[in-house]
């Protein structure tokens, strides 16, 4: 059984009972935070770039907890620089590395990254027995296709806010070139240039996907069934 928290943004918790694995952790200054980054327990660490609202406060958190960073080595240079000693484990696009939880691939984001020499990036999680793609910020791409060959897709996690990631439908026709079984909408509402309808992109991907899209509000756990 693995759990998904939604804690705002683009960060989330996937937890299988035994690891707890967070997300891009933008909990400081992050309107839409349900929970604390000091109150934060987790594992390891996944961050896709480091724009603030995603590298957020994954050092602050790794240093506190223990926690493994995986990320771009450029993203773990900025984590380190604002704490030295910390556990990491870099890799770059297309690679995987095996955790104790599963496995974890590196995948293309289309996007900038915040730090020089750096490039966006997904993830593809394998944890329990479920496999969760992580879009990270990115703007749609016909590779997406080969990401849903390669692996069969249980939970898309797909940015829907618009001007800085796709949008409603572009993030529809994602979920339809990942050929998801189910996808969950993140990465809008948090201020007001991202605001989206979320329900009209449920009925939208429900309509021209064979996806169930499930919102989950920041603060709410769901089981991954």
């Amino acid at each position: 059984m693995v759990k998904y928290t939604y804690y705002g943004h683009a960060c989330f918790l996937l937890d299988d009972g035994k690891y707890k694995v967070l997300c891009d952790p933008f909990l400081t200054g992050n309107p839409k935070a349900a929970i604390r980054a000091e109150d934060v327990e987790c594992d390891y660490i996944l961050v896709s770039h480091a724009h603030g609202d995603h590298i957020g406060d994954a050092a602050a958190i790794a240093k506190r907890t223990g926690a493994m960073i995986v990320a771009i080595p450029e993203v773990i240079g900025v984590c380190e620089s604002q704490c030295a000693g910390l556990k990491s484990h870099a890799m770059n696009l297309g690679g995987s590395v095996a955790l104790p939880f599963g496995k974890v691939r590196m995948t293309l984001a289309l996007h900038s990254t915040g730090v020089a020499g750096g490039i966006a990036a997904g993830f593809v999680i394998h944890i329990g027995d479920k496999c969760v793609y992580f879009a990270g910020d990115t703007s749609l791409f016909s590779d997406m296709k080969l990401i849903g060959r390669k692996d069969r897709i249980d939970y898309a996690l797909l940015p829907i806010g618009d001007n800085f990631t796709m949008g409603l439908e572009d993030a529809a026709l994602a979920a339809q070139y990942l050929n998801a079984s189910n996808v969950i909408p993140i990465h809008y509402d948090t201020w007001p240039v991202i605001e989206q309808d979320v329900n009209r992109y449920k009925q939208l991907t429900e309509e021209t996907t064979r996806a169930s899209v499930h919102i989950v509000k920041p603060g709410e756990t769901i089981e991954l069934a």
